[in-house]
């Protein structure tokens, strides 16, 4: 089962959320996720466990405590709906609407 860690201080590396959860179970996986530019931390990441039973121990031990002055927020991950995320504009279909006109432009 993967579990979602959010509010993390943005110290905290692979090593030390690993560290957070190892005492829940085995650890399958870990990772933070990372700003693609900076590499700084967005302040969340997944934990994946091999055993439900210790991931669903984690969460509700885990859920709000305090970690570096922040509560961490942390639940049953859940996949990424395709829908939710931002919109931009080189994601809409060109073909559905007519050519813009811009009546300013002198040729």
């Amino acid at each position: 089962m993967k579990v979602y860690v959010g509010n993390l201080p943005f110290s905290v590396d692979l090593a030390k959320l690993k560290e957070l959860f190892a005492s829940y179970g085995e650890i399958e996986e870990a990772i933070v996720i990372s700003d693609k530019f900076s590499g700084r931390s967005k302040g969340f990441g997944f934990v994946t466990f091999k055993d439900d039973a210790a991931a669903k121990k984690a969460i509700a031990e885990m859920n709000e405590k305090e970690v570096e002055g922040r509560n961490l927020k942390v639940n049953e991950a859940k996949p990424m709906d395709p829908d939710s995320r931002p919109r931009r504009s080189f994601d809409r279909d060109s073909r559905d609407r007519p050519p813009r006109r811009d009546n300013n432009r002198r040729f």
